[in-house]
């Protein structure tokens, strides 16, 4: 009998072993399935992302920082702020904040920089950079915003600025661009030529000191002679020694333009502010002889005596009698004795120079020579070089 009970309650055991077998992988799978639940549970992290002001709540897998902006389409460039780093590891209920930078094209106090700000606005920027606005001009509002594009803004802060104008002193804060403006903001007017001892357009500095030049001026014009050359030519045709002019010459005529200022009651050194040529002046040309005189020492010796000097200084003289000698005077000189031309060169009835009148004979300066002296030397002058002499008149001598 117990052999038969114990073969009848093995047979329920081997009978029952089948259901056994199917428990134990159900409650296998239900206890991983509950354990997975939770790891997946715990992996899931709510994360506050702010991206440029802008919060959210985010539900994310990402082991850190930079694995959530990525996942959540978030691309930073060199010039914005992520906090904390994107290599920090992130936890469930973390903050992320996100700043994008921009680029700020500031002139401040006329200093001109780019720059890369995070400030969303004006007022923030400025803040960021240390910058005092109070008081300060700027070209845009401070609750304007700044895009991701950037922006242009101009600041100037305000400055004290000491103006000293006509024996006083005025002190102003001011923000103003140029040293003009700083001028007038100080209650000084400047009119006509007066001028700052600075430059007025350029920007007046914290603590300056500066001065107002009252001027006034006048300009005057003078006309001023040109000396002309003189050319020296070589003709073969004339005895050494003996010069012929060609051309006179003449004096030019400059316009030159002077300008009188006086700088706050003192008087300053004139100064040439124009010069126009108007007139040329024209080349005094000579030409001067090269011809070499033949030897005569022989045939002087042999003429001696009263005869042999009468005819040498007679008759040479003699044979130009029949010229025209006052129409040469009057077209050289005017038929006056003692004219001299305006260089000062040249003189008397025929325009000797002092060579020349020399070279015949006479004494001192042709000029002040008696007229009948003066013609006597024209004639020898005749004999000697023709009317080479007289290249403009010369041709009256025989009119």
């Amino acid at each position: 009998m117990s052999n038969a009970q114990g073969t009848h309650r093995a047979t329920p055991a081997a009978a029952g072993q089948t259901p056994g077998v199917r428990l134990v992988p159900r409650v296998l799978v239900a206890a991983v399935l509950a354990g997975g639940t939770g790891a997946y549970v715990m992996a899931d992290k709510a994360v506050q992302l702010t991206v440029d002001g802008q919060p959210r709540t985010v539900h994310t897998f990402a082991d850190d920082v930079g694995g959530v902006l990525r996942r959540q389409g978030v691309s930073v460039g060199a010039h914005d702020i992520v906090a904390p780093r994107p290599d920090q590891p992130v936890h469930d209920g973390d903050e992320v904040a996100v700043r994008y930078g921009r680029p700020l094209s500031l002139t401040l106090d006329g200093r001109h920089q780019r720059i890369w700000t995070t400030g969303r606005t004006v007022a923030e920027a400025l803040s960021l950079l240390g910058v005092r606005a109070d008081g300060a001009y700027l070209n845009a509002s401070r609750d304007a915003s700044i895009g991701r594009h950037g922006l242009f803004l101009d600041v100037r802060t305000e400055r004290t600025v000491t103006v000293l104008a006509d024996g006083r002193e005025h002190t102003v804060r001011t923000n103003a661009g140029t040293v003009r403006q700083a001028v007038a903001d100080a209650g000084v007017t400047m009119t006509g030529q007066d001028t700052t001892s600075v430059d007025p357009d350029s920007f007046p500095r914290d603590g300056q000191t500066l001065s107002v030049l009252r001027i006034t001026g006048r300009e005057e014009i003078h006309r001023e002679p040109v000396p002309y050359r003189t050319v020296t030519q070589h003709d073969p045709a004339l005895a050494a020694g003996t010069q012929a002019v060609v051309n006179p010459g003449r004096t030019g005529l400059r316009k030159i333009t002077y300008s009188f200022r006086t700088v706050n009651g003192v008087r300053q050194r004139a100064t040439i502010t124009g010069s126009e040529l108007e007139r040329a002046p024209v080349d005094r040309v000579v030409r001067v002889g090269t011809r070499a005189l033949p030897d005569n020492g022989g045939h002087g010796g042999s003429l001696g005596g009263g005869q042999g000097g009468g005819h040498g200084g007679g008759g040479p003289a003699g044979s130009a009698d029949h010229l025209n000698w006052h129409g040469l005077a009057q077209c050289e000189a005017g038929g006056r004795p003692h004219a001299v031309d305006p260089t000062g060169r040249y003189g008397g009835l025929y325009q000797f120079d002092s060579h020349t009148w020399h070279s015949l004979g006479g004494h001192g300066r042709p000029q002040d020579a008696p007229a009948a002296e003066q013609t006597m030397r024209a004639k020898k002058l005749y004999v000697r070089s023709g009317s080479h002499p007289w290249p403009a008149c010369g041709h009256r001598l025989h009119g």
